[in-house]
């Protein structure tokens, strides 16, 4: 018996199981693209001299999304579904400060900058995401060499 029997259909969850990766893969790709559309949306914000910049809604519901799926993903594999969950929750938690940081810039009339540090941890999960979906593209490399 296992134990999240009753909490979460494991076996409903095991039939999706292969296309999970594939999913966060691709709500990576859509959050790549938020960023930088909610990054030129806040730029516009702060020259039209808004002191309080809105959140980019399709940015919230990508990141938002990426979470879930990625707590889906440590229920079917647990090892890399572990640091793919971490690395995706330092990324939304990247975003949440970046969003703060921008907010001060444009409470204090300076130019916003790039939102360095959600990049930065956003090609870390786009890399990761990568290889848990497309190692079956080097398996035969790999197990060549390993």
């Amino acid at each position: 018996m296992h134990p999240l029997q009753f909490l979460v259909p494991l076996d409903q969850l095991a039939a999706v199981e292969p296309v999970i990766p594939f999913a966060i893969l691709a709500l990576v790709l859509a959050n790549f693209a938020t960023r930088f559309l909610a990054h030129r949306s806040h730029v516009k914000q702060a020259n039209d001299g808004a002191d309080e910049l809105s959140r980019f809604l399709p940015h919230s519901f990508t990141s938002g999304g990426l979470v879930l799926v990625s707590f889906l993903y440590l229920l079917v594999e647990p090892h890399g579904g572990m640091v793919m969950t971490v690395l995706v929750v330092g990324m939304f938690l990247t975003d949440f400060f970046e969003f703060e940081a921008r907010n001060v810039e444009a409470r204090n009339d300076r130019p916003l900058d790039r939102p360095n540090g959600g990049l930065t941890a956003s090609v870390l999960v786009l890399l990761y995401a990568a290889y848990q979906s497309l190692f079956f593209l080097v398996a035969d490399v790999w197990n060549a060499v390993i």
